[in-house]
């Protein structure tokens, strides 16, 4: 009998145990899952780097910028902040020490995040293996060297206030703009920035340039955003970065679909199409491509002909992709666009992102062809699979090869 009560006070010793073990293993998974809505990792990896461990390059129009680690290493990372410090550097752009964040860092719109949602971010983060990592200084012209001017920016852009649902919506609306304003931060891309390079709340989500790609319009207006994407096409296309006649995502934007979005609940996804269809309508970029537009004749001949020896292998004549939709044109917002900033992107750069299926990649062609080839073959795709006559010039594609600032712009 005795051995019994000895079992069973050892056994109730245990369960708070066990219960705090659950309760910490409930916390870790919901931070790695708001870790991934919040898209930390596309901007705390760079190229070829470990996931987190900073390092990753931001070409600025007033210099470059370098992500920090968020790894839990002493030496450069996220160890030793406490609970109160981590808060405050996500709702005020302030670091530990009191050094001001430039708004690289989207803390205008982390500043909406709960409490709750923060500390469990945290609480993940602290859980990675640490990484110490040296980042290289960062590069600003003067004055936005002088991280103390931060102070005042943030005086006019960062409301430091959480989220307050609209009690006149849904549970799903409030949710998507949740995703959608606070932790997916989609309007540090897709909305146009002032001459503070905040952003401008009156053209919310009209499109803008980022990192020399533009990020669309993903406002419901029917002629140069998302109006006429069905539902299921957009949630398909935030989930796995291609949809039927939109093509495929490519740039920050794949990155967003990689790293973030297509871990997201399918529940969420909707939250976030829901969202979207009501924020108000901007008229702003290039009319869509609907897949249904009639192909220009071709200004010469070097384009079709640098199409047929590079492009058409993948692409197929007709645009729509050679066994894969992520490799399809036709419908593609990227084509729609005469300026053709984000088709030299591409050609620049390449694409890639991670899927279901596996990596879906194009290479960069500036190593085979000259700017003066590629800027034909960009127009004759625009004019093929687009419908409207290309703008895309050689010194274009140099500029955008070499990595100039603000060479991206919207054509209205």
């Amino acid at each position: 009998m005795q051995l019994r009560h000895i079992a069973a006070a050892l056994l109730l010793a245990f369960v708070p145990l066990a219960a705090h073990a659950q309760g910490d293993s409930a916390q870790m998974s919901r931070g790695e899952y708001l870790t991934r809505a919040a898209d930390c990792q596309a901007c705390h990896t760079a190229p070829g780097g470990v996931p987190f461990a900073g390092g990753r390059a931001f070409v600025l129009p007033f210099g470059v910028i370098y992500s920090p680690d968020i790894t839990p290493s002493a030496h450069g990372g996220i160890a030793g902040y406490t609970d109160d410090q981590w808060v405050r550097m996500l709702h005020q752009g302030v670091a530990r020490g009191g050094k001001h964040l430039y708004p690289v860092m989207p803390y205008d719109s982390y500043t909406g995040m709960s409490r709750e949602d923060a500390l469990a971010i945290k609480t993940y983060l602290m859980s990675l293996a640490p990484v110490p990592n040296t980042i290289p200084a960062n590069h600003l012209h003067f004055p936005y060297n002088m991280r103390w001017t931060m102070f005042f920016w943030n005086l006019f852009n960062n409301p430091d206030q959480r989220f307050q649902p609209d009690h006149t919506q849904t549970a799903a609306y409030n949710r998507g703009a949740y995703l959608v304003e606070v932790l997916g931060h989609c309007g540090e891309c897709h909305t146009p920035r002032n001459f503070m390079q905040a952003r401008e709340t009156g053209k919310q989500f009209a499109g803008s340039a980022a990192e020399g790609w533009l990020a669309y319009n993903i406002t419901p207006d029917k002629l140069t955003g998302i109006g006429s994407w069905s539902d299921a096409d957009l949630a398909q296309y935030l989930s796995t970065g291609t949809a039927p006649n939109h093509g495929p995502a490519s740039g920050p934007m794949a990155e967003a679909v990689q790293d973030s979005l297509r871990y997201l609940k399918p529940d969420d996804i909707q939250d976030i199409v829901l969202y979207l269809r009501h924020v108000k309508p901007q008229v702003s970029g290039p009319p869509a491509v609907d897949g249904a537009h009639v192909p220009l004749a071709p200004a010469d001949t070097l384009g079709p002909r640098i199409f047929a020896q590079a492009c058409e292998g993948c692409h197929l004549t007709n645009g729509q992709g050679r066994q894969s939709p992520w490799a399809a044109l036709a419908g593609a917002e990227t084509v729609g666009d005469p300026a053709g900033t984000n088709i030299v992107q591409i050609l620049s750069q390449g694409s890639h992102v991670q899927t279901k299926l596996g990596l879906m990649f194009m290479h960069p062609f500036t190593g085979d062809y000259t700017d003066d080839e590629l800027a034909a073959v960009a127009n004759y795709t625009i004019s093929q699979f687009g419908g409207r006559r290309g703008h895309v010039t050689p010194k274009q594609i140099q500029d955008q090869r070499d990595g100039k600032p603000d060479t991206g712009k919207q054509t209205s």
